[in-house]
């Protein structure tokens, strides 16, 4: 069965650092891609980050470019993303997700399935940055 829990939520101060986990179990990270959503209240889901099965490919949106980093450990079957100077608008619940990419992915690919979404989803963990 595949699945994906996220962890690593909690509170920050602004300018704080967290590093959110994507644990996948039932399938194997070299042949899917991995993406990062956050959504909060009232507001659309956004897709924030996403990477390719080989690792070799990587998207950001520009709300977190330059602040996120997302890394994939295969041996874990692990996804971070490691968020550094956290801003209050970063506050929401952050869920990762899944698709199928035996091939791997290019750019334009992740930035679609950021755009629209995977297939397989974890349940979500919450961030807050509030000073």
């Amino acid at each position: 069965q595949l699945q994906l829990v996220e962890s690593g939520g909690g509170s920050v101060q602004p300018g704080g650092s967290l590093r959110l986990s994507c644990e996948c179990s039932g399938f194997t990270l070299d042949y899917f891609s991995i993406g990062w959503f956050r959504q909060s209240p009232g507001k659309e889901r956004e897709g924030i980050s996403c990477i390719s099965g080989t690792g070799d490919a990587t998207y950001y949106a520009d709300s977190v470019k330059g602040r996120f980093t997302i890394v994939k450990h295969s041996a874990k079957n692990t996804v971070y993303l490691q968020m550094d100077s956290l801003e209050p608008e970063d506050t929401a619940v952050y869920s990762c997700a899944a698709v199928s990419s035996p091939y791997g992915s290019s750019w334009y690919e992740l930035h679609n399935y950021c755009a629209y979404g995977m297939d397989y989803w974890g349940k979500g963990t919450l961030v807050t940055v509030s000073s």
